[in-house]
């Protein structure tokens, strides 16, 4: 695949589908986009959302929309500001459609599971075979999801490696995480965080030597892993953020652990340890 005029190409040179839609806010500003924003459409099939996206009674739009038949289907050109982030923040930023292309999956969402059954909200059901059991990251407990195809990952990813090599794309974020506790996709069954480390961090780490020294170690040290980290004010997913998230590569003190949960010198608080490198455990 390619970008020619900020329209997607397949590689036969012939363009993807296209069914452009006028639901837009004009063109990006200056060295934007910098941003992808992932999406699940939580519809029946990719025609079905295509239809709803580009409905002009209904105000929503994004860049893309990845089917379940590995078919692409474009709504709006890369330059310019589709509408599929709503109301959302990311740190400082407000409004994420003006800084970021909307990548949205045929997925039906989260499942409700009744007896043998899983359940779509429209009610559709789903064969075990389609269904994924999974905590979101903005939860505690594990439910049910719409699995995602490997075709669907495998054409996102060569969908998002492009727009990064054509846009400098700096940032690959979940609607889940610019919208929490409105939006909850693309949820778990995408693996969001080793999609934005594979293509922002992995070749990075192997060609980059690290930079800082080792400090020295009394007390187990560790690399933070995640892209980011939440810190919370006790050893569950469920209790207080105490501080703005940690980022990937950023080294703490290991204080101490109970579980998979470590006490970290910062400003002091709870990590998952699924996400840190410990050196110098002391056992």
């Amino acid at each position: 695949m390619k970008i020619e005029n900020h329209l997607l190409v397949a590689s036969s040179g012939s363009p993807v589908s296209q069914q452009l839609t006028n639901k837009t806010s004009g063109l990006f500003q200056s060295a934007l986009p910098d941003t992808v924003v992932i999406h699940y459409t939580a519809g029946r099939d990719a025609k079905s959302s295509v239809r709803t996206l580009t409905d002009p009674k209904i105000k929503a739009s994004a860049h893309l929309v990845i089917g379940r038949d590995d078919s692409i289907t474009q709504l709006v050109p890369f330059d310019t500001v589709a509408w599929h982030a709503g109301k959302s923040r990311w740190n400082d930023r407000t409004g994420l459609n003006t800084y970021s292309i909307g990548i949205e999956i045929d997925n039906a969402g989260r499942l409700d599971r009744q007896a043998d059954e899983y359940l779509s909200w429209f009610k559709k059901s789903y064969p075990a075979t389609e269904v994924f059991r999974g905590t979101h990251r903005n939860e505690s407990e594990p439910t049910y999801w719409h699995r995602y195809t490997a075709r669907q990952i495998e054409i996102v990813e060569r969908v998002v490696r492009l727009l990064v090599d054509t846009y400098g794309i700096k940032l690959i974020l979940g609607h889940e995480e610019i919208s929490p506790g409105r939006k909850i996709d693309p949820g778990p069954a995408f693996p969001l965080d080793k999609l934005r480390n594979d293509i922002l961090y992995a070749d990075r780490e192997a060609e980059e030597p690290e930079t800082f020294a080792a400090p020295k170690q009394d007390k187990p040290h560790a690399t933070v892993t995640a892209y980011q980290l939440n810190v919370r004010s006790e050893p569950s997913a469920s209790s207080d953020l105490v501080m703005e998230p940690l980022t990937k590569g950023e080294q703490v003190e290991i204080l101490e652990r109970q579980g998979q949960w470590c006490r970290v010198k910062i400003e002091k608080g709870w990590v998952s340890g699924k996400y840190l490198t410990i050196k110098n455990e002391i056992t």
